[in-house]
Parts: C-alpha cells; structure tokens; sequence
C-alpha cells in the first residue's frame, strides 16, 4: 500500500522453542495513530523491540519506508526517522530539562557532542531546546533538574527529547503508565499536538486513551494477531472482550 510506513511481514521471535511473536504481519498508515493493545505476555513488548532494532526476529521482515531495516541497527534505524521511547522514563536526572534536550539536539548532528564549540552555537541549540519544551508543557521547568520532575513530566521531557531527533515515526512504549489521571491527560494533549506530520505507534494499556487518541488498533493475544479496527469495531468484537477487554474491565 502506497500510505504505509512500516510493514512487518511472517515478524516471529522464539525463544528457546517458546513462540512469543508469531507471523505477525502490521501495516501502519503513514500520519495515523496506531495502538498496539493486548493481555500480558501477549508479545507487544517482544515485537517493538524488534522494529527498534534491540531484538533480532528469528524470522521475518520489517520494512520502513519500502526499505528492508531487518538487519539494522538501533542507530541506524533512528537516522532513517524511527525512533523510540520506552516505558521507563530515560532522561538525566541531574541535568537540567534544558540539558536534556541540547543534547539530543547535539547528538542529532552525529557523533560530536560540540562540546568545544562557541557559546553563540550553544545558545542555537538552546533556542530549539526552548521552543521543545514549550511544545510538551514544560516552559516552567526549563531550569529545573530532571530528577526533580513529577513522573509524567519526566515522560514529556523524555518526548521532546526524542522529538529532538527528529523522527518521522514514534514508538511510544506505553507512554502514560503509571501517571496520575491529571498527567494522563497532559500526555494525552501532548501527543494530539506531536501527531501533525508524523506517525505514532504505541502500546497502550490505557483502554480510555486508546479510544480517544488512535485511528487504528491492532489486539495481540498470545503472539499473534487477534483483530484490527477503529475502536468501535475492534471493542465489539467477542475474541478481543474475552481475550482482552473481559480482563481489563472484570
């Protein structure tokens, strides 16, 4: 399909004969959002580990933007435009959000960190870093260590330093777990505004969220695909309320 920029084809990880993804085959629409749900240990963590490039499938393909990455690395794949945030906040706690995200910004350039270079181009980096913050909410703590941010401020900054490099497609590893129903909603407002021009695919365990925030779902159950739909379609559905929704809501 012309619109899609990332296709898994036959995407299976095993682990010493144990199947934990299964001829998993994923289309994502280029500007969409896309939710990857499913029960516990139903393999969404095994397979976004794999289209990041920290896993290697035992078999199958992975194409992003009709190019083949199955065989890249991390790196390699975030410099095509697809990049990562993980469900541990990773940010520096004792550099301030400022620092965070200059150095994203620097690494971005390559692999010099411009640590040598005049104040006039450090405050260039500053500019970009300001207005990031700005973009995720965090104006007033531009200042402020990184370790001393509330949890789900900690997962916006990690957001605009991932935004730092870029990407034309982010994996957000279930970007409000944990938060207070307050910085759900800020992540919430967050992502809708991130969304212009890229594509998101996350998993998600927020079922609200999901319903609120995502064009397309895709269910996980054991490894494989159970359904795929808009929310309503894929809520109805009496496999995904036993395999999923049934335990969520029980």
């Amino acid at each position: 399909m012309s619109d899609t920029i990332l296709e898994t084809t036959g995407l299976t990880r095993e682990f010493q004969g144990f199947v934990a993804v299964n001829e998993v085959a994923l289309r994502v629409r280029e500007g969409t959002i896309h939710a990857l749900i499913g029960p516990n240990g139903a393999g969404k963590t095994t397979f976004f580990n794999m289209l990041s490039k920290f896993l290697a499938p035992t078999r199958g393909t992975i194409r992003f933007k009709g190019r083949d990455i199955t065989s890249l690395k991390p790196a390699q794949v975030a410099r095509l435009g697809l990049v990562r945030s993980f469900q541990i906040s990773a940010v520096f706690p004792h550099l301030t959000a400022l620092e965070n995200v200059r150095l994203a910004l620097q690494r971005a350039r390559g692999a010099s960190f411009d640590f040598w270079r005049s104040e006039q181009v450090l405050r260039e980096y500053d500019d970009r870093a300001r207005q990031l913050l700005f973009d995720v909410g965090l104006t007033e703590y531009v200042e402020t260590s990184a370790g001393l941010l509330s949890y789900g401020r900690k997962r916006a900054l990690e957001i605009a330093t991932t935004l730092a490099l870029d990407p034309e497609m982010m994996l957000l590893d279930e970007p409000t777990a944990g938060m207070t129903h307050e910085d759900v909603d800020r992540i919430v407002e967050l992502i809708k505004r991130i969304r212009q021009g890229r594509t998101i695919l996350m998993v998600e365990h927020n079922l609200s969220v999901v319903e609120g925030l995502c064009d397309t779902i895709t269910v996980l159950t054991r490894g494989r695909i159970l359904a795929e739909g808009d929310y309503a379609t894929v809520s109805k559905n009496p496999e995904v309320i036993a395999a999923y929704l049934g335990t969520e809501h029980a």
